[in-house]
């Protein structure tokens, strides 16, 4: 999945975070979250470096201090309108898998360049298939501008 933004969705005024399928059909994922944690993402996408660590940046801290690292971020289901995801953490007993918020796992991954993937299962249920590009009226509007460019002159505007 790719990351394509942190958004304020209007008239709720709700914070979400938008991803989207890198292959397939490009599916849409929208995530509502809190504002703590859409600012905290925000700050790690912007490179935003805050005075004293935010507890996500203590988090990445200590996994480095621990000797891990986050290998990935999995969007699992949505039950009863929440959202559930894992990360995936390597250490040196090997992998273990935490359960955790959305929200806070992106935050994450954004901080450890990690990657975010959703589950099948889940971008069936609620993914949502993108509006086609209307190419076709882009080139009609397009045509009939440089149609028009070429047929006025400055006599069309004259008062």
């Amino acid at each position: 999945m790719e990351l394509v933004g942190v958004r304020v969705e209007i008239p709720a005024n709700t914070p979400m975070v938008l991803l989207q399928e890198q292959e397939g059909d490009h599916r849409l994922l929208p995530i509502y979250i809190g504002s703590p944690e859409a600012s905290a993402i925000h700050y790690a996408l912007e490179g935003i470096d805050p005075p004293r660590p935010m507890t996500h940046d203590l988090f990445v801290t200590v996994l480095g201090e621990l000797g891990s690292s986050l290998e990935r971020v999995v969007v699992t289901e949505v039950r009863d309108h929440t959202f559930y995801a894992e990360l995936h953490l390597q250490g040196h007993d090997g992998e273990h898998i935490v359960s955790s918020r959305p929200s806070d796992a992106i935050a994450l991954a954004v901080r450890c360049d990690a990657p975010l993937f959703a589950s099948d299962d889940l971008l069936d249920e609620v993914g949502q298939v993108p509006e086609p590009e209307p190419a076709e009226e882009s080139e009609e509007i397009i045509d009939e501008f440089k149609d028009f460019i070429d047929s006025v002159s400055p006599d069309d505007f004259a008062s």
